[in-house]
């Protein structure tokens, strides 16, 4: 079966279409991880932002969107940055098992990803990229004197800017690294939506 989709430039503001002739996994997979790579470099990719959902302490579902910032298709880990005093962080934790879910209608595609997370919040690799962040808008959203969450006190609205004069904060930028156990691909076609589930070395089609 023919599967037509459109692949972006990250760097060319026009598509260019082409074919995808998506038979078996040996197709399947590595293009999952093409488009995944794109995203990560390409910030107008619809994969880009996936919702990550893990579980809050009382056992609830708790979703939000992140940003895809790396990926290693090798080692099939997915890599994204967030802040180590959001609740996030602190349910990951306690709970690893995790699912991302990725939504492109540019390619009909949608991917949820079953995966086990571990945050790094010290060490080399985090202040490695660290220095890139810092230079960029983002770096604000790792240095505010509140975690992500926390409630304003009365009366400030958005104004809660630190001292200028005081010492600057340390910064509470951590990486989020999620290893990929499982994928189910869904495809959405006039000519007949199609579905697999795709293991490390496994996989097998799925009723839509």
């Amino acid at each position: 079966m023919q599967s037509n989709a459109i692949q972006r430039n990250p760097t060319h503001p026009n598509p260019i279409i082409m074919k995808i002739h998506l038979q078996t996994p040996e197709d399947i997979r590595p293009q999952i991880w093409k488009e995944l790579g794109r995203a990560s470099l390409g910030r107008h990719h619809e994969w880009r932002t996936p919702v990550l959902a893990s579980v809050d302490p009382d056992g609830l579902p708790d979703a939000r969107t992140v940003v895809l910032r790396q990926v290693d298709a090798l080692a099939g880990q997915l890599t994204f940055y967030t802040d180590s005093r959001s609740p996030k962080v602190a349910q990951l934790q306690v709970q690893g098992a995790a699912v991302l879910v990725f939504w492109s209608a540019r390619l009909s595609w949608q991917l949820r990803v079953q995966v086990t997370c571990s945050v790094i919040t010290s060490g080399p690799e985090v202040e490695a990229l660290w220095q890139g962040v810092k230079q960029s808008a983002a770096a604000g959203d790792y240095l505010s004197p509140l975690p992500p969450g926390a409630v304003l006190p009365p009366g400030t609205g958005m104004a809660v800017a630190a001292n200028a004069n005081a010492p600057a904060p340390t910064h509470n930028f951590a990486v989020l690294r999620a290893q990929v156990l499982q994928m189910d691909w869904l495809e959405l076609s006039r000519d007949g939506h199609r579905r697999a589930q795709l293991g490390a070395t496994t996989w097998e089609w799925l009723t839509p």
